[in-house]
């Protein structure tokens, strides 16, 4: 099996590779950056999966003898009880079947979630806030807040696994085709 993943960030491509070998052992995953045709910074849950998507089905597109692909966007969404930052996770076959997945949320701290409000990306904000490089390449927003208990991988690993429902357990998608 020959997987693509929409994304050169390490942190979502050994997720992909995790959450693929668990279904198709052995499976080879290529990692090929490719646009969202989203925002960079995704404000809300219908936009990052819009990103995910695009980026299962790009890396598709790129890869010729892909049978799979997979695409992780992390975003934010603004709700009554402050803004949440997670990850959404697509998977498509070559026939366009599509399964869509999301990992685990958490709660930002409002000085954080200020400057997401007013336009700013949160990799960056994250940087400036840990003191740290390229939080978004290694234990992500996610892992900071939660001191390393939930890394970044393995939320993007839960929302691809969630996003394989349907190809792990197709009898139970019938009605969807």
């Amino acid at each position: 099996m020959k997987i693509a993943i929409g994304s050169a960030n390490p942190t979502k491509v050994e997720a992909a590779r995790r959450a693929a070998v668990k279904v198709w052992p052995g499976a080879e995953v290529i990692a090929m950056a490719v646009p969202s045709g989203v925002g960079e910074q995704p404000m809300s849950d219908d936009e990052t999966i819009r990103g995910a998507v695009n980026r299962a089905r790009n890396a598709l597109a790129a890869v010729s003898d892909a049978q799979i692909g997979m695409g992780v966007e992390g975003g934010v969404q603004d709700t009554p009880h402050g803004l949440f930052v997670g990850g959404w996770a697509a998977v498509v076959d070559q026939d366009g079947c599509l399964g869509i997945g999301a990992g685990g949320r958490v709660l930002l701290p409002e000085s954080i979630a200020r400057r997401i409000r007013a336009g700013e990306e949160l990799g960056p904000v994250m940087d400036d806030f840990s003191g740290r490089r390229n939080v978004k390449h290694g234990e992500g927003a996610i892992g900071i807040f939660t001191a390393g208990l939930i890394e970044r991988t393995t939320a993007l690993e839960t929302a691809l696994t969630y996003a394989l429902a349907r190809f792990i357990t197709p009898e139970n998608y019938r009605e969807d085709k």
